[in-house]
């Protein structure tokens, strides 16, 4: 576990940045290790919209869980999102954490955003940050803030107090999803003590250009899911109406299959 934790953290400094994307199940995370990726992280949104639960407002306690047992068995390195925790109380969200490390993860991401649409408290937050370092010392904790994510005032600023009471309390990566302009996120990484974390947009830079700009890692988010959903809809909208129904070439039913480890665990 401390060698898997340690190459982990490794990819944070390798240069170019670390594109982690996100799985929703087993099939997902083990086609995305099939393709080489070194490490992916969960969506909470495709876990969520997959259990018929609503994103964000700590639904998926019990399903992020089995999902994290079950990806025990692809080898890759992974990192789960556990939104906030699932729990206001610090010493929860510690023995959350916990058990996933006891399943061979080796990082989760918390977040300060909340399901109303404001941000917690970052004392809050920074609290919960430090009942996880004490209790898991090891484990990679990526502290997402939102505040690009839902337009607070003055942005820069509430992200970089953020920024420092999260790594006070001991946050290994700073996650700001929502800024997408380079000269903001130079500021960012210049001014973080500590790997910053970018999301994935369509349109936006790029790996290359997001790693000039001193980006660590750069996640899909929900991207994957949400492009799955659209090209299930896109296929059987052209069966229906007569178009092309296969647009790229698709995994055949054995390699799939092949994904699902020979014992069925």
């Amino acid at each position: 576990m401390t060698d898997h934790v340690a190459a982990f953290r490794a990819l944070h400094h390798a240069g170019r940045p670390l594109l982690l994307p996100n799985a929703w199940d087993h099939a997902s995370a083990a086609a995305l290790a099939e393709r080489g990726h070194p490490a992916i992280g969960t969506t909470s949104l495709g876990v969520a919209a997959a259990a018929g639960l609503p994103d964000g407002t700590g639904a998926t306690a019990a399903e992020t869980l089995t999902l994290a047992r079950r990806l025990a068995t692809v080898p890759v390195l992974l990192t789960v999102d556990i939104e906030g925790g699932f729990s206001d109380d610090p010493a929860e969200v510690a023995g959350y954490a916990a058990e996933l490390a006891g399943l061979g993860v080796v990082g989760i991401n918390l977040e300060d955003g909340r399901a109303d649409g404001t941000l917690a408290e970052p004392e809050c937050v920074a609290d919960k940050v430090a009942a996880v370092r004490a209790a898991v010392p090891g484990l990679f904790v990526n502290a997402r803030t939102d505040t690009w994510w839902l337009g607070v005032d003055d942005p820069l600023a509430q992200t970089l107090a953020r920024a420092r009471a999260y790594r006070a309390a001991g946050a290994d990566g700073i996650f700001v999803p929502g800024a997408v302009d380079l000269a903001t996120l130079r500021l960012l990484t210049e001014r973080i003590d500590a790997p910053v974390n970018a999301l994935y947009q369509p349109g936006g830079p790029g790996l290359d250009e997001l790693g000039a700009a001193g980006v660590a890692r750069v996640s899909t988010g929900s991207l994957l899911f949400r492009a799955a959903l659209d090209a299930a809809l896109a296929t059987v909208d052209g069966v229906r109406d007569g178009g092309p129904s296969a647009p790229r070439k698709l995994p055949s039913y054995a390699e799939v299959q092949a994904l699902v480890p020979a014992d069925g665990d």
